[in-house]
């Protein structure tokens, strides 16, 4: 027997067991979640986080009923991992899922990338199969990109192998062929030509919602909007660029990629809405957030991450800030901003304990912000973490980072040189306090060494085919790019 089928077998027998995952303080009718991952979208493409140029009433109102994190951060700076790690509360490098999914070859470049995983392994535990276990109808609408490739077969590792009753539009590929229908991705049926996807998208997830409005539910809504390429509905269109035409001083101002954003926002309206009028709001959790900074470093540059550095892609705050808003109306404090980092690894036991639902894993990275969202209990935690032994057109290189109160690491793999900088002064990352503060950063950085052993990390290694002048080269056409 193949070794995934065989654990399959394993998990589907627990995932059928009787509902014996859920507490005895568990409700008598747990409540419903819904989480809402947007792709590519920045922490600063919110009006409730900045913007001056986007438009998300809907996404305000849900700032407004819950809470927002100030500090809210993607576990990568690029998706797959992100997404492997919001459905595992494991931390990428524990994972090995590392890179997007198949990730980029730099066969040329001075370290050479480790044998990562790319796909979602079969005996990770998702958070669809907690909610499963516990009763829950649980469905999968939008894009996947937790398998290895497009080609026969891969079904194998699709959304329904991971605890999902259903998938509608998951499968191999990061971005869709289409914003309008036809879309041409092979788990969603056609709809009328030129219907818009995330409206799609935000219609499906109704839909559902209507289905199993008289049991628990969970929703994973990865919307395939803001990723590339870029497209939106004509007129909304037209309003934004009317609107930059009139402020020429925005440093956001791609009016295709506004319209997109104003699609992710009008299909959280339309998901609630529904919530409403089928009276189910009260007894909804719905979570927010994205899975990497914003897409800056493209011919198209779709945003602007200001004041964080650089974008999607990158070592920096602007390749990880991200917003994160939570909201269980009457049980999660209204209208606060909190400043405590929170990271994707989170989301995972905190929905659980919210939900009541008994974790069936003890070997989670995440931490419960459970008792901060209800009462503003700060968690017991002093540290989070990235690595990515990996290069990207974004700019980054092999680095890890750790990231203690205020101050972020970031240590580089190719000259193994560390950077130091304290957000609360320098959120911009633009003083380089290592030189000046060389003990500090040694004890950061004996921490994240610690870490890295202790998630048993994948290191780049020197590489024999290293081509100074190749890199050279590349390194230049990735300037041109970035300048375009």
């Amino acid at each position: 027997m193949l070794p995934w089928l065989k654990t399959l077998l394993v998990k589907s027998a627990i995932v059928a067991a009787p509902l014996l995952a859920v507490t005895e303080t568990a409700p008598a009718r747990p409540p419903n979640v819904i989480v809402i991952l947007v792709d590519d979208l920045g922490q600063t493409d919110l009006s409730c986080y900045g913007s001056r140029f986007y438009e998300t009433p809907h996404i305000d109102q849900l700032a407004k009923d819950g809470v927002r994190f100030a500090n809210g951060y993607s576990a990568c700076t690029v998706c797959s991992p992100t997404r492997a790690a919001l459905l595992t509360g494991k931390y990428p490098a524990r994972l090995r899922i590392t890179d997007w999914i198949t990730g980029h070859e730099r066969p040329k470049a001075k370290l050479k990338i480790p044998d990562w995983q790319k796909f979602l392994p079969f005996e990770e535990i998702t958070l669809a199969e907690q909610f499963k276990s516990a009763g829950y109808a649980t469905a999968s609408i939008g894009k996947w990109h937790l398998t290895p490739a497009l080609k026969e077969g891969d079904e194998a590792y699709y959304p329904e192998k991971h605890g999902f009753d259903v998938n509608i539009g998951g499968y191999a590929r990061g971005q869709p062929p289409s914003y309008f229908s036809p879309y041409k991705i092979p788990t969603l049926p056609e709809g009328p030509k030129g219907e818009f996807l995330t409206d799609r998208e935000a219609n499906e997830a109704v839909k559902f919602i209507e289905a199993n409005q008289s049991k628990p539910f969970f929703i994973y809504l990865p919307h395939y909007a803001v990723h590339t390429p870029l497209g939106g509905k004509p007129e909304v269109i037209a309003k934004y660029q009317a609107k930059a035409d009139k402020t020429p001083d925005l440093l956001q101002k791609n009016a295709t990629y506004a319209a997109l954003v104003e699609s992710v926002d009008d299909a959280l309206g339309t998901i609630r809405a529904a919530l409403k009028r089928l009276k189910l709001e009260e007894n909804t959790i719905i979570v927010f957030t994205g899975d990497n900074g914003g897409l800056i470093l493209r011919n198209d540059k779709a945003t602007d991450n200001s004041p964080f550095r650089v974008g999607k892609g990158s070592a920096y705050e602007g390749g990880v800030r991200v917003p994160l808003i939570v909201c269980w109306p009457g049980v999660t404090k209204s209208g606060v901003v909190d400043p405590t980092p929170a990271i994707t690894v989170d989301i995972y036991p905190t929905m659980l304990e919210l939900a009541g639902v008994k974790p069936m894993q003890s070997l989670v990275d995440g931490i419960s912000l459970a008792p901060l969202l209800k009462s503003g209990a700060k968690p017991d935690r002093d540290a989070i973490f990235w690595h990515y032994p990996h290069y990207h057109p974004g700019g980054a290189t092999p680095y890890s980072a750790i990231r203690s109160g205020d101050l972020r690491l970031v240590h580089f793999y190719e000259d193994g040189r560390d950077e130091l900088y304290d957000l609360a002064k320098d959120v911009g990352e633009t003083k380089d306090l290592a030189p000046s503060q060389p003990e500090q950063a040694k004890a950061l950085r004996t921490r994240l060494d610690a870490w890295l052993k202790s998630v048993d990390a994948q290191l780049p290694t020197p590489n024999a085919a290293y081509d100074p002048a190749a890199e050279a080269a590349q390194a230049k056409k990735n300037a041109k790019s970035k300048n375009k």
